[in-house]
């Protein structure tokens, strides 16, 4: 296991957040969207750069960042909108600590040489902080406009990560591409990018599970220790923590509105599910992102984060 991985799953659960920290799904959030003239799912991105930062500061384990290289209204959701590597070297300038993750970087849609070496850039520049989670895709109209194959992007698929795999040693004799992997890139797939379980389960290093409750993670999780083994399993919650601490679990799609009481019981059945990682995403969130980040991070992360924080700074280390 890579040493970011390790990172990552240490103390049993780690929790991040996942971009654009905005709150642009919530009623609020949607009309400050119409006023500002941003298409729907266009985040404000006004706040980016201290949330972030605060993320780091307060402990969260991991920033993820996805990758939506074209504006579909079908899908309507832009991510973070920028793109995904180039704003990992941005965050990579601007936090310390935190790990920097993919979900996920689309694969068939690039060249796999650039690909790798905007990992290895990425990963060099963040000393050792990349999680490079990666997909086929699942957005048809964007295929044709890169000149991609959306049939055949399975197979595609597998070929790039066997070279992301290789390192780029099958280049001509001379040639190189820098800078050169420090180590084996930790890989992780989101969903099963149209291959087998059994074969993401041998060439890939954890799984990006689709949102979902305790007991869908207990039916997955079980499936992927099947083909997997102890690779990590990493989900994520679409979080609107309420102010009132005692607030019961109201569920929504991929998530739910609850206290921060019960998102501590919800990250333990989690837990107990198999879940390494969770991911949360505020687009839902009623309150200001960085209220909700604060009390988390002062309540909540202790709760899962202490223990890896005793066993010494060399385990938090990125």
């Amino acid at each position: 296991m890579s040493s970011a991985l390790e990172t990552l799953t240490s103390g049993g659960l780690s929790i991040g957040v996942e971009l654009p920290l905005d709150n642009d799904w919530s009623p609020a959030g949607q009309a400050a969207r119409q006023r500002d003239g941003r298409l729907p799912g266009e985040p404000d991105l006004s706040a980016h750069r201290a949330l972030a930062q605060l993320a780091d500061r307060a402990g969260f384990r991991a920033l993820w960042v996805r990758d939506v290289p074209l504006y579909d209204p079908h899908f309507g959701d832009a991510a973070q909108v920028f793109e995904a590597f180039s704003y990992l070297g941005y965050l990579a300038g601007i936090t310390e600590r935190i790990l920097l993750g993919t979900a996920a970087i689309v694969l068939p849609l690039r060249d796999p040489y650039l690909t790798l070496k905007s990992a290895t850039t990425i990963d060099q520049l963040s000393n050792g902080r990349l999680l490079l989670g990666v997909a086929s895709g699942d957005r048809p109209v964007e295929y044709p406009i890169f000149g991609r194959d959306f049939d055949n992007r399975g197979q595609n698929f597998r070929e790039q990560v066997a070279l992301l795999r290789n390192g780029g040693a099958d280049l001509p004799s001379g040639i190189a591409l820098l800078p050169r992997p420090t180590g084996p890139l930790p890989l992780l797939v989101a969903g099963l990018a149209q291959q087998t379980p059994s074969w993401v389960g041998q060439h890939m290093d954890g799984w990006l599970a689709y949102p979902g409750t305790p007991q869908d993670h207990v039916r997955r999780s079980a499936l992927w220790r099947e083909v997997a083994g102890d690779k990590p399993y990493i989900s994520f919650i679409h979080l609107d923590l309420l102010a009132d601490p005692d607030a019961p679990m109201q569920r929504h799609r991929f998530g739910g509105a609850v206290g921060r009481h019960g998102l501590i019981e919800e990250l333990h059945a989690m837990r107990e599910a198999g879940v390494r990682h969770v991911g949360l995403h505020f687009r839902r969130s009623q309150r200001p992102v960085s209220d909700a980040m604060e009390e988390i991070a002062a309540y909540v992360l202790p709760h899962f984060h202490a223990e890896a924080d005793r066993q010494g700074p060399g385990a938090m280390a990125a």
